[in-house]
């Protein structure tokens, strides 16, 4: 494999890279940042929907180049750039402290919210008003490891592309389609409309996971939402849904934070739609 070019610090291909970090600039130029060779690799993998590659450049130190010569090739065959970076230059565009010794910049993924509702999705996880990063990619993570169909952001929470939330997400960004910026009315009344049921997580809702899994109501297809890690869901909101559903906390803990209950609903969910498809 033909050795990467070397990339001066000072070149504009790092300042354009470097910039990624703020919100705005993701935004202008749809563009984000994947560090690690987890992210990177699915990043290579991806194609967009009319087969454009995800990863359009690849920043690696001469270790990873080496350690991690099959992603570097994959990326180079995609037609991404290539550049071999010291670790001060990766240092400038990577978010990390320690950074892994890859760095690849990709397209934006967010798929319209109108396509996930035509391909009649069975579970998806909506996130209305969680701000944290790291929760937001934890969420998308626990809803891949589920099988969730898709996710939505609605126009309250976090950007999806945001650094801790992609580092977060390891990789599962790139396994599911994720609609964002949707208002969370317009959410629920298009997931009701395709014949999803929308079910409210929290802490304080009427009914219970377990009286709902053991009543069958959760066979069907079915759409979380999961709130604010602080205050939970507002009141408008909770009365959108069909339900409002707690987990119940059988020990003595005061409460779930909100990956491990997102986590606890969508496998509730996937096994209940599991064992429905069996009987």
């Amino acid at each position: 494999m033909p050795t990467p070019e070397p990339i001066s610090p000072r070149s504009p291909r790092v300042t354009a890279a470097r910039r990624l970090a703020k919100r705005n600039f993701r935004t202008k130029e749809r563009l984000f940042i994947a560090e690690g060779p987890q992210a990177v690799r699915e990043a290579v993998a991806h194609r967009g929907p009319t087969g454009e590659p995800t990863l359009v450049e690849l920043f690696t130190t001469a270790e990873a180049a080496e350690r991690h010569a099959d992603i570097v090739a994959a990326a180079r065959a995609g037609g991404a750039r290539v550049h071999l970076a010291a670790d001060t230059v990766l240092a400038e565009v990577s978010q990390t402290v320690t950074p892994q010794g890859l760095v690849g910049v990709c397209r934006f993924l967010d798929s319209p919210f109108e396509s996930i509702l035509a391909a009649r999705p069975a579970l998806v996880a909506v996130l209305a008003h969680v701000r944290d990063p790291g929760n937001a990619g934890t969420v998308l993570r626990c809803a891949d490891a589920a099988g969730a169909d898709a996710v939505v952001l609605t126009d309250a929470s976090v950007d999806l592309y945001n650094p801790k939330s992609v580092r977060a997400s390891v990789g599962s960004h790139f396994h599911l389609p994720v609609a964002v910026g949707v208002p969370v009315e317009q959410a629920v009344a298009g997931l009701k409309a395709a014949g999803v049921r929308v079910v409210a997580a929290d802490g304080a809702g009427e009914d219970d996971l377990d009286d709902e899994l053991d009543a069958g109501t959760m066979a069907g297809p079915t759409a979380w939402i999961f709130g604010n890690e602080a205050w939970g869901l507002p009141e408008e909101t909770r009365a959108l849904a069909d339900a409002v559903v707690r987990v119940p906390i059988h020990g003595k803990a005061e409460s779930l934070n909100l990956a491990t209950a997102a986590a606890v609903c969508l496998y509730a969910s996937a096994r209940a739609q599991r064992a429905g498809r069996r009987a």
